[in-house]
């Protein structure tokens, strides 16, 4: 394609289109051969087989893999027989000149991929570093205990470099994390102290090219033994029998991009290792490690890289859920003031900008402001009145059709005719809540003159297309870019926790014109369309439990109109347990507890029933106000972990006196415990999910590790 460069064709203007999967060669401390599935006939071999075989090339090509000798043969039909190959499987086979250590994948329809790396170094390549069985598995297991004890993600990605460096040896090891952006930061390293720190170094995203994240998340470790290679090239270059090029993004021993070797030769670097942070299928960020002299390592030692990278995302994932539990501590005491309040005052208002640090602090604000019937009401350092509603107004117009709450760090470049508020309001976190009207809930931060440290200027990335003048590539030295008219960045923590104040002020709203629904009629048309539009389940019944009011997510949740509902009793035949509402008519007094809603030809949904008893002024019983909290995205939740757990107790029982399997184990249920329990109403069964594969793919590499 015209668009897209083929492999090693590429200049500073097109890298990111490159064909970097369709590299044709390979790094010459191990060979690559492609045999057809059907009978291992093999159809390709890169040229260092004359070094590496003792056979040139052509003299292997279409004959029986069987033909170089000894066990390798047998280990790849086993693997044939017993083995996923859509993902690289190990094996430990010989040749008639040696033994091997390697990984074979299905790389096309009857194509497989098999790279090879000789367990003896021939003269001239680089030794491959190893460690003991029973150290390995020790420090693994020291490693796994560490990553589970990290209480946040810099204790994590702090113990994660110095682990790796330790396991490894490499001179410098960065944990280096993606932001929304696509840029990265070093947000840990650990390093010989002879060498310069990079920790808090930013690098623009154009230096990591989108098919190269993409083949990251696929392929988890890559090797760079020498930057200095001489790339091994397939022969012949295209597959047969169709002539296509090979696919070779599962391939370990894959060549690099000229570019990207430019790029670490012009940095001083001769050895890499990268090892992939993948988080919710996305690229998280990266385990990046730098060697200033060639180094390689053992499919054993990848092996165990690779499982470090899943405990550490396990753990990600705990924190992160963690963090989301807070939030939900913080806006369940927000709440509780904001009800107490309603009831006492009649205005929840008050309550809210009553306390202004209570709202502001939370998400590190410098001012707030709230746009709710008709009002303005403010606190801390905001824009005039005329100027908040001209803010409030662009809000709701980029709102228009997006979900969730509404996030702008530079407003000036976002709206230049708003840039006179960039002093105070630069950064800008805003939460509808209401769909009728333009009721807002927006926090606001001041700009923030801030030095941002990159490794060469993100605005320059090249002096021309002549790779070998890439800037900043030979010096590397700091770059300050002084960032004017923008704010702190809305974190994802501070996202979530806006989502659910919001929420939280919703919900009372919701309470709020139920009651003036029972008290006010002349208010009843206005009120009714603010309850229309929520997604909350409500059912107002009046003094004699008559059913007068019910949302149209009320009805879609129980599947059944309000005109069925004739009378109390009815009220009663939504639930398998109608006899628990009895007493509420009786009692007087609010009441909350699990329920089983009895939707028709289907069923029972589990929710989670709010029954507010509202009294009249004369202490007559003015009515009653049922709201449902859908229950089973929580039962899901349970499920999953139950399901993890189950997935944990069948493994086998010599596990029981393995301590690194049971460090491996009890790791993810600390983490399923975290997740499952920091917000049951999330949807977090996919977490799980994920984190039992995790831990299933970190018991995989292990029996890697011991197999070698």
């Amino acid at each position: 394609m015209s668009d897209s460069p083929a492999f090693g064709q590429a200049d500073l203007t097109n890298c990111e289109r490159e064909l970097i999967h369709l590299a044709g060669s390979v790094q010459p401390h191990g060979l690559l051969l492609t045999l057809r599935e059907s009978d291992r006939v093999i159809l390709q071999i890169t040229d260092n087989a004359t070094v590496l075989l003792g056979q040139a090339p052509q003299d292997c090509l279409e004959r029986p893999l069987s033909a170089l000798g000894g066990d390798l043969d047998e280990a790849v039909a086993a693997l044939q027989a017993a083995a996923d190959l859509s993902q690289p499987q190990p094996l430990l086979a010989g040749t008639a000149v040696g033994r091997f250590e390697g990984l074979l994948h299905r790389a096309a329809p009857d194509v497989l991929a098999l790279e090879l790396e000789p367990l003896a170094t021939p003269p001239g390549q680089v030794e491959a570093a190893g460690l003991d069985a029973a150290l390995l598995q020790d420090r693994l297991a020291q490693a796994v205990r560490r990553f589970g004890d990290s209480p946040s993600q810099g204790a994590l990605a702090d113990a994660a470099a110095q682990t790796v460096r330790d396991l490894t040896g490499y001179d410098r090891v960065m944990v280096y994390r993606f932001d929304p952006d696509g840029h990265g930061q070093v947000i840990a390293e650990a390093r010989d102290p002879r060498i310069d720190p990079l920790l808090g170094h930013r690098y623009p995203a154009t230096d990591i090219p989108q098919r190269a994240r993409q083949l990251y998340i696929r392929q988890r470790v890559r090797v760079l033994a020498d930057v200095h290679y001489r790339p091994s090239p397939l022969v012949p270059v295209l597959t047969p029998p169709t002539g296509a090029e090979l696919d070779m993004s599962l391939c370990g021993l894959r060549s690099m991009s000229p570019l990207h070797l430019q790029y670490l030769k012009n940095m001083g670097v001769t050895a890499t290792l990268v090892i992939s942070l993948v988080l919710g299928g996305r690229l998280w960020g990266l385990i990046a490690a730098h060697h200033y002299r060639p180094r390689n390592l053992r499919l054993p030692l990848r092996a165990a890289c690779a499982l470090l990278a899943e405990v550490m995302t396990t753990r990600l994932a705990a924190i992160e859920n963690y963090a989301h539990a807070q939030v939900g501590l913080l806006v369940r005491r927000l709440q509780q003031r904001l009800v107490e309040a309603t009831s006492t005052e009649g205005d929840w208002r008050l309550a809210l900008f009553r306390h202004p640090q209570t709202l502001l602090q939370p998400l590190e604000a410098t001012g707030a402001v709230l746009f709710h019937d008709h009002e303005v009401m403010s606190t801390g350092d905001v824009p005039s009145t005329p100027e908040l509603r001209a803010l409030r107004d662009w809000v709701d117009e980029q709102s228009a059709n997006a979900p969730g709450p509404f996030a702008c760090g530079a407003l000036a470049q976002a709206n230049p005719a708003l840039g006179s508020l960039a002093p105070l309001a630069s950064g800008v976190l805003a939460v509808r809540l209401a769909t009728d009207r333009p009721d807002w809930l927006i926090w606001l931060r001041k700009e923030q003159l801030h030095s941002v440290t990159w490794a060469g200027d993100p605005a320059k990335p090249m002096v021309d297309n002549d790779p070998l003048k890439l800037s900043p590539r030979r010096s590397f030295a700091a770059w300050s870019e002084m960032v004017r008219g923008t704010a702190v960045p809305w974190s994802t923590a501070e996202l979530a926790l806006a989502r659910a104040i919001g929420s939280a002020l919703v919900d009372i709203i919701l309470q709020v014109h139920a009651v003036r629904l029972l008290v006010a009629e002349h208010q009843l048309a206005r009120t009714r369309s603010t309850m229309q539009g929520s997604h909350e389940p409500v059912l107002v019944c009046d003094g004699e439990g008559r059913p007068i009011f019910a949302n149209p997510a009320f009805e879609r949740l129980a599947g059944r109109q309000l005109a069925s509902l004739p009378d109390w009793a009815a009220v009663g035949t939504l639930f398998t347990t109608p006899e628990a509402l009895a007493p509420l008519r009786q009692a007087r007094q609010r009441w909350q507890g699990p329920m089983q809603l009895q939707v028709p030809h289907g069923a029972p949904v589990p929710v989670q029933l709010h029954a507010e008893v509202v009294p009249a002024r004369d202490g007559t019983l003015l009515g009653l106000i049922l709201t449902l909290d859908d229950r089973r995205e929580a039962e899901r939740t349970q499920a999953a972990r139950e399901a993890l757990e189950l997935s944990i107790a069948r493994r086998p029982i010599e596990s029981a006196s393995d301590p690194l399997m049971q460090a491996i184990l009890t790791n993810a249920r600390l983490a399923a415990m975290d997740i499952a329990e920091a917000s049951p109403d999330a949807p977090v069964a996919p977490v799980l999910a994920e984190l039992g594969g995790a831990t299933e793919r970190a018991a995989e590499m292990l029996s890697w590790i011991r197999k070698f």
